[in-house]
This record gives structure tokens, C-alpha cells and sequence, in this order.
């Protein structure tokens, strides 16, 4: 059996319609219950503070956390050494909600006036993800059959069934990352309106590509 294969190369364009907010509370502190301690009652507040814009405690997603140790140098009759000094948590969260500048103006202002100095990253991405994929692979698959129908005709053969298709199903990074910015005290001056970040943010759409092999047979 003869047969031709042909890779063909999808790319969509999304619009964002979902927003990401990753949180990430960070602390150091001597004695490692300490530590714990501390971690569990910011995240707390953090809990809270979401509560008041209509959040479920469960709708706060952990993506990471550690607990490292901490040392410093010192020297000791001219030899150089190192000593425990305590121990630092790192708490990766994140909270998704749907596309609303205004609600993240409100949340931000309130983390910026908590007592707690979170780092943030804002994200756009999209909710139906599935549907974005799906969109790309068929868009794969109908670049591969054109480039097949411009081959074979050239080849003076046909195309028939097809024999197989070849796709990586790897993760698709439907994201776009406008934003970064570390929360201090400096940003409660920045420019507001009845307790809320004036944020006029629109995010880009979100490109993506990926490929896709199929194989015909050919008469």
C-alpha cells in the first residue's frame, strides 16, 4: 500500500474571556511551627478578603507550597560557615473568575490595603478550553488535507482513506500575561476610584499553534 504523509500547522485566535489572578504570600520566620503558623492564618485572610466579592472558600486553588530553610554565613576564627536562621514559606495560589475589570480593580485595592504584601501575576485565558483546542486541531487537520490535495495532484495520484493521525495532545498554553506587579504600601496611591484600582486593562487575543501529522493512502 502507498501512502503519503503530511503535517499540517493549525493557529487560532482566542479572545480571553476569563481572568487569572496568581497570588503568591511569602515569609520567614525562626522555628518551623512558626512558620506553618503563619502561613496558615494569611492564607486565611487572604480566604476572607475574597469572601467579600462573592468567592467560595474553594474556588481559592492551591498550585504550590513549600517550606525551605534558611541559612546565613558567618565566620568563625577565619573559616567560613554557615547557620540555620529560620525557615521560609512560599504559597502559590490562584483565583479564576470571568472577565471584569472592575472586580479585580476592587480586589487588588483591597490586598493593597491589607496588611499582607502578596506578589501577583495576571493572567487572561479563556473558559472553554476544549472548544479552543478542538478548534486548532481542526484547523491542523484541514491545512495537512490541503497540502496533501496540492501534493498528490502534483504526483498525478489520488488521495483515499485515511491511514492514520498523528497529534502530540500535549497542553495547549491558552494564557496571556499582560501584568506583573509585587503589592507594597507605594500602590495605595496609585489612582483610585470608591475603594478599586481604576484598571483598564485589555488583554490581547491569545494566538496558539500546534501540528498535526495524517497519513492517506494514495491510488
Amino acid at each position: 500500500m502507498r501512502t503519503i504523509q503530511v503535517t499540517g500547522k493549525g493557529k487560532i485566535s482566542v479572545k480571553p474571556d476569563r481572568m487569572r489572578l496568581q497570588i503568591t504570600l511569602e515569609g520567614v520566620f525562626k522555628e518551623y511551627g512558626e512558620t506553618l503558623r503563619h502561613s496558615s492564618e494569611d492564607t486565611k485572610k487572604i480566604t476572607d478578603l475574597i469572601s467579600e466579592f462573592g468567592f467560595k472558600t474553594e474556588d481559592l486553588k492551591t498550585c504550590a507550597f513549600h517550606v525551605d530553610t534558611e541559612y546565613e554565613s558567618y565566620e568563625e576564627e577565619g573559616v567560613y560557615k554557615q547557620r540555620l536562621t529560620g525557615y521560609r514559606y512560599r504559597h502559590e495560589l490562584k483565583l479564576e473568575f470571568d472577565l471584569d475589570n472592575e472586580r479585580l480593580g476592587k480586589i487588588l485595592f483591597s490586598l493593597g490595603q491589607s496588611d499582607l504584601k502578596p506578589e501577583l501575576r495576571i493572567s487572561y485565558t479563556v473558559k472553554d478550553r476544549e472548544a479552543a483546542k478542538n478548534a486548532l486541531l481542526g484547523d491542523a487537520v484541514k491545512d495537512a488535507k490541503e497540502k496533501a490535495e496540492v501534493l498528490s495532484r502534483a504526483a498525478g495520484v489520488s488521495l483515499k482513506e485515511i491511514q492514520n493521525i498523528n497529534y502530540s495532545w500535549g497542553e495547549i498554553d491558552l494564557e496571556v500575561r499582560p501584568m506583573n506587579a509585587m503589592l507594597s504600601s507605594g500602590m495605595t496611591r496609585a489612582s483610585k476610584i470608591m475603594g478599586s484600582y481604576d484598571l483598564n486593562i485589555q488583554p490581547e487575543d491569545i494566538e496558539v499553534e500546534d501540528t498535526v501529522t495524517v497519513v492517506w493512502e494514495i491510488a
